[in-house]
């Protein structure tokens, strides 16, 4: 069972409308019960990290959550935001993330961005997988995906890197650490590729 995590932040329906289509079997958790269930869990995200982390703790989830991700190794995919907050803390805020995988969330220097618009990164880019891992299966190569966001994830353990993107350099655009994903363009949003990863994750 997917199991899409509401706390307020993200595009619920269009996850649900994917995994419908797909008849994949899904469920909206609101509350620490419904997460019970979940054979895998995404965890969407939009807006600020103090604001996502305020939004999960006050959703009662937060601990249910730590415990089927870390205790039990239920297969987790936070999304933009979602994946930010994996980190232990960014530079967009005060609060402390999850901490689930190591790393920091910086923001993009615009002295090193040579585009007509230069924060938020938005738009189409390419995803380029960077070691083996079955949420980019049949991905290998010419994805494409949506983005939109001014911070990215610094991992500091390389291993934990999946995919890079090139936006004035190379950054990190998904990390994977052993039951741990994470993902910072909307596949939601990104068409037959982005459909393609939601069924590799539900496969997983």
């Amino acid at each position: 069972m997917i199991t899409i995590v509401n706390y307020g932040l993200g595009n619920i329906k269009a996850f649900a409308n994917i995994y419908n289509k797909l008849n994949v079997p899904c469920i909206i958790a609101t509350n620490a019960s419904d997460l019970e269930k979940a054979d895998k869990i995404i965890l969407p995200g939009v807006g600020a990290f103090d604001h996502a982390m305020e939004q999960l703790d006050s959703s009662g989830m937060r601990d249910t959550l730590n415990q089927m991700v870390l205790e039990k190794k239920i297969p987790v995919l936070g999304i933009c935001v979602g994946m930010q907050i994996l980190a232990h803390s960014s530079d967009e805020g005060t609060l402390a993330g999850l901490g689930w995988v190591d790393g920091t969330v910086k923001k993009f220097d615009p002295k090193k961005l040579h585009h007509t618009t230069h924060l938020p990164h938005m738009g189409w880019n390419d995803v380029k997988p960077v070691k083996q891992s079955d949420l980019f299966i049949d991905l290998e190569t010419e994805a494409c995906f949506y983005f939109l966001h001014s911070y990215y994830f610094s991992c500091n353990n390389s291993s934990d890197i999946s995919a890079v993107t090139d936006y004035g350099g190379e950054f990190t655009c998904a990390v994977q650490h052993e039951n741990i994903f994470g993902v910072q363009f909307h596949p939601e949003k990104s068409h037959h590729y982005g459909i393609q990863l939601l069924k590799n994750f539900a496969n997983l």
